[in-house]
C-alpha cells in the first residue's frame, strides 16, 4: 500500500466556507428548462408545471444558489418577453444556441421554483443587444416594492412582493467572440461600470458580479481582467472564472490532474485582482465567483448535428462516468482550499444539460455519477477550511509535472461538532493509506467513511440502470490510533470521511 500523509489542525485554518460555494447554473439551453424544471402535463408536475421530480433531487443537493438564464443565452435576450401572460408571450430565435424559445418560463417562474427547491436566484443580465436601461429596469421589476411602472408590472403578474434577489452578474463571457455583442476589455469594463452603478441606484443592497475569462486559456487573459476592473472594481463586489475539462485523447491520468489548472487559473485571479486593488489604493480586497465549472465534453459531436430552431432540443447531454465524478470531486477540492477568495461557485449545470441531474422527457430521472461529490461536498462540506498539508508520492505528466495521488481537504464544523475530510486518491491501480495526524482533535472518531468507486472508470448511470455506479459506506478501511487515523482509500476514488468531535 502508497501511504500519504496529512494533518488536521485548527491552526491550519484557511476560511470560513460561504454556503454559495456550492451553488449551480439553469440556462435557457438544450433542455434544462423545458423537460428539466418545467414540464407541464409530466405525472410528477406540481400546478406551475415545475417537475416534482426534478424538485426533489435537487432539494437533496442542498443547492443554495442557483445563475440564470445563461450563460450565451443571456447576451441576446429580451426579459421582457419572458413575463406576463403566456399567451402574449413571443416565440424567438435564440442565436446563442440555435434554438426556438418560446418564452414560456421566465423570470416569475424561476423565483418561484427556486423557492419551492429552497436555493436563491443569482440573475444574470444582457450586455450583449442590451445595456444599462434594460439592466435598471430588470431591477426595478424584480426588487423595487411597488409605486413605478416595472414594479406595479411584476405585482400585476401575481408577484406582490418583490422578488428581493441579492446576486446579480454583469453579463456572461463577454470576452468571447462567440458571444452576441462581444466587446474588448475597455468597451465591456466602461459598460459594466455604468450599468453597476444604475442597479446599485435602484437597489443599493445588491451583489455584482462582473466578467472575468471565459476560460485560462483566452489569450486575453489576464490582462481582461485588469482592463475591466480598472473600471468596475469600486462598483462590483465579485469577478467572474470559467472552466470546463475533458478527457478527449483518453489519457485517464492528465484527466485526473486537471484541477490543478483550476487551481492555477484561481490564483491567478486572484494575483491580478490584488495588483488592481494597490495601484487604486482600495481597501476591499475582491472576491472570486466561479460560477461555471464541470466537466464537458461527451455531447460534442452529438451537439454538431443537431438541426437548428427546434424547441427544448437534445443539446449538451453528456452522461458522465466514474473518472468523470473523480475530476468533479477534484475540483470541488479546489474550490474549498480557495474559500477565502472563492465566495460563489456554480456547477454548470443543474438538469440535462453537462448536469448531475439527468431526466427523460415525459419519464424518469437519474442521479448522474456527478451527482454524488457534489451532493457530499453541499452537504457535509459547511464550516471552516482546513488546509491539511497533504505530503503525497505523485506521478508525471507532460503538463502538470509532479501530481500527488491524493487530493484532499478538511472541513470543520464547531457547530455540528463534526470534521471531514474530503479525498480523490488518483492512482489508478492501488489503494493509498492516509495517516491523518489528529492531535488538535483528540476525541475526533470516524462515523463513517463513503467512498465512489467502479471497476469500470467508464461506468456510468443511465435511465435503464440509474444505480450502476453509486458510492458506498466502507467498514474495514479506517485504522484509529491515539492522535493519528489511517484511511485505506480505494483505487481511483472520490472519499467522505466524517469524524465525530464529540467527547
Amino acid at each position: 500500500m502508497n501511504n500519504a500523509r496529512a494533518v488536521l489542525a485548527r491552526e491550519l485554518a484557511i476560511d470560513a466556507i460561504d454556503d454559495r460555494l456550492y451553488g449551480s447554473f439553469i440556462e435557457h439551453l438544450g433542455r434544462a428548462v423545458y423537460g428539466g424544471l418545467y414540464e407541464p402535463g409530466h405525472p410528477t408536475a406540481d400546478g406551475q408545471g415545475f417537475r416534482g421530480d426534478v424538485l426533489d433531487h435537487v432539494r437533496a443537493l442542498n443547492t443554495p444558489i442557483v445563475r440564470y438564464p445563461g450563460g450565451n443565452f443571456v447576451s441576446g435576450y429580451r426579459w421582457e418577453d419572458g413575463v406576463g401572460p403566456l399567451e402574449a408571450r413571443p416565440r424567438r430565435l435564440d442565436l446563442a444556441w440555435k434554438s426556438l424559445e418560446p418564452n414560456a418560463f421566465g423570470t416569475d417562474e424561476f423565483v418561484r421554483w427556486c423557492r419551492k427547491a429552497g436555493t436563491e436566484p443569482m440573475m444574470a443580465i444582457n450586455l450583449g443587444t442590451r445595456g444599462v436601461d434594460a439592466a435598471r429596469s430588470l431591477v426595478e421589476y424584480c426588487n423595487h416594492p411597488s409605486g413605478t411602472q416595472y414594479s406595479d408590472w411584476r405585482v400585476e403578474n401575481g408577484c406582490a412582493e418583490p422578488h428581493n434577489i441579492k446576486v446579480w452578474c454583469l453579463g456572461n463571457e463577454m470576452d468571447g467572440d462567440w458571444q452576441i455583442g462581444h466587446k474588448t476589455a475597455l468597451e465591456y469594463g466602461r459598460l459594466a461600470e455604468e450599468a453597476a452603478k444604475v442597479m446599485r441606484w435602484v437597489d443599493p443592497t445588491i451583489e455584482l458580479v462582473a466578467c472575468g475569462s471565459s476560460s485560462r486559456t483566452m489569450s486575453t487573459f489576464p490582462q481582461w481582467e485588469a482592463t475591466v476592473l480598472e473600471h468596475t472594481y469600486a462598483h462590483v463586489d465579485y469577478i467572474s472564472l470559467h472552466t470546463y475539462y475533458g478527457n478527449r485523447d483518453g489519457n485517464t491520468a492528465h484527466f485526473l490532474a486537471q484541477s490543478i489548472g483550476m487551481d492555477a487559473f484561481i490564483e491567478e485571479v486572484v494575483a491580478t485582482c490584488d495588483f488592481i486593488r494597490a495601484k487604486k489604493r482600495h481597501k476591499k480586497r475582491m472576491m472570486l465567483s466561479f460560477d461555471e465549472w464541470n466537466v464537458w465534453f461527451h455531447s460534442n459531436q452529438a451537439d454538431r448535428q443537431q438541426q437548428p430552431w427546434q424547441e427544448a432540443p437534445p443539446l449538451l447531454e453528456d452522461l458522465y462516468t466514474v473518472e468523470d465524478a473523480l475530476v468533479v470531486g477534484c475540483m470541488l477540492i479546489s474550490l474549498i482550499k480557495h474559500c477565502d477568495r472563492v465566495r460563489i461557485g456554480c456547477l454548470a449545470q443543474l438538469v440535462n444539460v453537462i448536469a448531475p441531474i439527468f431526466t427523460a422527457t415525459g419519464g424518469g430521472i437519474v442521479k448522474q455519477t456527478t451527482y454524488f461529490p457534489f451532493m457530499h461536498a453541499s452537504r457535509y462540506g459547511r464550516g471552516t477550511a482546513l488546509d491539511m498539508k497533504v505530503d503525497s508520492s505523485s506521478y508525471e505528466d507532460p503538463v502538470f509535472d509532479a501530481v500527488p495521488y491524493v487530493e484532499a481537504v478538511g472541513v470543520l464544523s464547531e457547530d455540528r461538532g463534526e470534521l471531514t475530510v474530503f479525498a480523490v486518491n488518483r492512482n489508478l491501480e492501488e489503494v493509498v493509506g492516509l495517516d491523518v495526524d489528529l492531535r488538535d482533535f483528540s476525541t475526533a472518531r470516524v462515523v463513517e467513511h463513503i467512498a465512489l468507486t467502479h471497476s469500470d472508470l467508464k461506468a456510468v448511470n443511465t435511465l435503464e440502470q440509474p444505480d450502476r455506479v453509486a458510492p458506498s459506506a466502507l467498514d474495514d478501511s479506517v485504522e484509529e490510533h491515539e492522535c493519528k487515523t489511517r484511511i485505506a482509500l480505494p483505487p481511483a476514488s472520490w472519499n467522505v470521511v466524517r469524524f465525530s468531535l464529540e467527547a
